[in-house]
């Protein structure tokens, strides 16, 4: 680093609760992923990620709700804590299937998975009462969807770079900054120009992430709608959301891909 250049403003490091918040956060949204999962353990897992949702929003404040802050700040924290697959390993988990095959199943797996978050989103109707006045304004349960459908595509970005022969370098909480960061801008991760993904353990990254999941908390929205019909609408708008971002990111790594096949 030159002598003119700043370094990015570092946010303070989680304590050991927010930790353990983000710890149980990252493996709610796994067991979310499982396959055949019934509607009444779906249900128990969503309304335990509103605990944990509306204990960290006590905690942040109204204003860091409604900014978007607060969910950034819990996806950050429980993104290195999110189980990523190596290439061989998620050809085994698909069976067999390589390369845009493999990317196909992933993006395909994630999709029903974001899909079937959007159809829980009832689910948090028996943790509202615990929700404080700052949440009326901002619903819970659309709160908590969001968190949980960025989570599951923060892993679908980190296993579509394995798959395009791309992963991230450095230590596990480095690999899941840079995957979120990722997440946040829709870019694929260049090693020759690391510099265009934000940085997430700075303030103005944490922003871009922010930004990013009030988009996504924009959307869902529709989950409101009365039940049935609102599961309905959330189920498919997460399942339409979830499969523009595969497209969007396998488009630009394999622009990457290209940018060092010409390299060298």
């Amino acid at each position: 680093m030159s002598g003119d250049e700043v370094a990015p403003e570092r946010l303070p490091e989680p304590d050991e609760r927010e930790r353990q918040e983000a710890r149980e956060v990252a493996d709610l949204v796994e067991r979310l992923s499982a396959d055949g999962l019934g509607r009444g353990e779906r249900a128990s897992l969503m309304a335990r990620l509103s605990t944990l949702v509306v204990q960290r929003s006590r905690r942040a404040g109204a204003a860091a709700v409604t900014s978007g802050r607060m969910l950034a700040d819990l996806l950050v924290d429980a993104a290195p804590h999110i189980p990523v697959r190596d290439v061989e390993t998620l050809s085994a988990h698909h069976h067999g299937l390589e390369g845009e095959a493999l990317a196909d199943s992933l993006c395909r797996a994630a999709a029903r998975t974001t899909s079937g978050i959007g159809a829980a989103g009832g689910a948090v109707a028996a943790v509202e009462w615990a929700a404080m006045p700052l949440l009326i304004a901002v619903p819970l349960e659309v709160v908590v969807e969001t968190l949980a459908v960025a989570t599951v595509e923060v892993k679908l970005v980190a296993e579509l770079h394995a798959v395009y022969g791309l992963p991230v370098v450095g230590t596990g909480t480095q690999r899941a900054m840079s995957y979120t960061g990722s997440w946040a801008s829709r870019r694929g991760i260049d090693p020759l120009a690391p510099w265009t993904i934000p940085n997430v353990m700075g303030i103005a990254g944490r922003n871009v992430v922010g930004k990013r999941l009030l988009v996504r908390f924009s959307r869902n929205l529709g989950t409101l709608i009365p039940f049935l019909v609102g599961a309905v609408v959330g189920a498919r708008v997460n399942w339409a959301e979830t499969t523009r971002l595969g497209a969007a990111m396998r488009a630009d790594l394999r622009r990457v891909v290209a940018l060092g096949q010409a390299a060298d």
